[in-house]
């Protein structure tokens, strides 16, 4: 399929291909429908940015769908995108009958492969402090969007994606999916009124990112370092940086708040129904005394906090009649409530059905960034210590310009959101 929604014959198809400029050398029959693969009208044509560790699982949860063909793949490392392009290409040659398969290129530079007019939907699986740039870029070139978990680097960041979403009328689909497949206990005891008007909310969940600083090391050959920093302030290499360990500095990603929070706090809020309501307008963090756990307060009188969850499991709610999990029965059936969820199998079949309807997704960019931002308000009130008030309606920290800097940052040049 194409991304404004009209039929593609075999010739356009090609015009497309060859007008791609960094095409593959040839299109293979089944991309046109032959040897049982849906036809180029049915199909969703991917990119995929990011293809290390999470990507490249995820890149082959995508391929495993008929209707997926993957057209391109870029990482600033080589060995990645390399590993990745050959994993495309096997995938593919074993459903053609002389057992080989050309039509997947590689790219160094996302924007590249989001310049391709042949692209239905780009797949985005970087470090965090890349998911604003690489998303907004592929909306802006006509795009849908699936990108991992946790969307955004920063508040500012979040906003700037929703209403990128909505200025081009694209699909975009966070990448959390223990929100529903882990947490639909909660969700089914809390959606039948279990614990009557809604009180408390408890999360168990991981700590903020520091400044992880390293020596510096030698830069590997295969990999771009200036690129893979990209907007963040600049420091040497170091390896624990790449592959996995970026996670731990702030310059790139909000630690296991933002990492874990994606899920547990966006499974929170789902069972709550707080998850399209207004982010709260008080973050406290603990002081060691009065205040055990960091607390947000919504403005319906909710309060929800960061730790304490009891009966096993990350979550805990309490209200007017009673608690999830029971203390008494913590892990109780819940009644067969039937619940809003994914349309299509699994969180990825979601994002497809979306792509060919036009609907939102379960986790559309604006619930997303609700979950991630309310993570960063956990982050900047731990980083500060200090105790504030949030504007939800602005997105901004009142009166408290030294906790308000979090809600933004400066991006290195060049680069600009």
């Amino acid at each position: 399929m194409t991304t404004n929604k009209r039929q593609l014959t075999r010739r356009g198809f090609l015009g497309n291909v060859l007008a791609a400029g960094a095409a593959p050398y040839f299109v293979p029959g089944s991309v046109l429908g032959a040897e049982g693969r849906p036809a180029a009208s049915e199909r969703i044509t991917m990119g995929f940015v990011g293809v290390g560790g999470q990507g490249s699982g995820d890149m082959g949860g995508f391929m495993s769908f008929p209707e997926v063909q993957n057209v391109a793949v870029c990482d600033v490392d080589s060995r990645h995108r390399a590993a990745a392009r050959q994993r495309a290409e096997q995938h593919y040659a074993k459903a053609r009958a002389d057992g080989t398969y050309k039509g997947c290129q590689e790219y160094g530079d996302y924007r590249e492969l989001c310049a391709r007019s042949d692209i239905d939907a780009v797949f985005c699986a970087t470090p965090d402090h890349w998911h604003a740039l690489v998303t907004c870029e592929a909306m802006r070139n006509g795009k849908d969007v699936y990108c991992e978990k946790p969307e955004s680097l920063t508040i500012r960041e979040g906003r700037i994606m929703v209403d990128t979403a909505r200025r081009y009328g694209r699909v975009f689909s966070g990448g959390s999916q223990r929100v529903w497949e882990d947490y639909n206990w909660y969700h089914r005891w809390m959606w039948s009124g279990a614990v009557g008007d809604l009180q408390e909310v408890w999360v168990n969940i991981g700590g903020p990112s520091n400044d992880m600083l390293r020596p510096a090391e030698p830069t590997p050959e295969w990999l771009d370092w200036d690129t893979w920093l990209g907007p963040a302030p600049y420091r040497p290499y170091n390896k624990a940086y790449h592959p996995f360990n970026w996670r731990g500095c702030r310059d790139f990603s909000g630690g296991g708040m933002t990492d874990w929070g994606a899920h547990h706090i966006g499974g929170a809020l789902f069972a709550a129904r707080l998850y399209d309501q207004p982010l709260p307008v008080e973050v406290i963090p603990p002081d060691g005394k009065e205040v055990r756990h960091l607390t947000f307060k919504y403005a319906n009188g909710v309060k929800m906090y960061l730790g304490g969850a009891w009966g096993g499991g990350p979550l805990a709610f309490k209200g007017t009649h009673g608690e999830v999990p029971d203390r008494q029965k913590p892990r109780q059936a819940p009644p067969p409530l039937q619940i809003p969820n994914y349309k299509g199998r699994g969180i990825f079949g979601d994002f497809l059905h979306c792509v060919k309807t036009r609907q939102r997704p379960f986790r559309d960019i604006e619930i997303a960034h609700r979950t991630v931002a309310t993570c960063h308000l956990a982050n900047i009130a731990f980083w500060t210590q200090r105790a504030f008030r949030f504007d939800p309606v602005k997105e901004e920290i009142i009166g408290d310009d030294l906790a308000n800097r979090w809600v933004d940052r400066p991006k290195r040049a060049p680069w600009v959101l």
